[in-house]
């Protein structure tokens, strides 16, 4: 497994761009310079993220959400069995 993150991810498992190993990794998300745990779905190429929009949720019982825009950085939080942490991490640094 690498350590590269992709352009696109979603938590919601219907989604095409779901990936439950990389999820249950950790992945930070860093939104306009500040770090965000509350992003449902992210794209760094068109630079926006997707956040919960309180408890609303629609008829389907999935959560409403709010499409911001912006500069998106993502990285893995914890590396792969295995492997060591990517130089420039905090466990790299520690």
């Amino acid at each position: 497994m690498t350590d590269t993150v992709p352009d696109r991810l979603s938590t919601n498992p219907d989604s095409p761009y779901f990936d439950q190993d990389l999820l249950s990794r950790g992945v930070g998300i860093r939104f306009k310079g500040n770090e965000r745990r509350d992003v449902e779905e992210y794209c760094i190429s068109e630079g926006w993220i997707r956040v919960a929009l309180g408890k609303k949720v629609d008829r389907h019982g999935r959560s409403l959400t709010l499409k911001l825009n912006g500069e998106v950085e993502a990285w893995i939080e914890n590396p792969a069995d295995g492997e060591d942490a990517p130089e420039g991490s905090e466990e790299a640094q520690a």
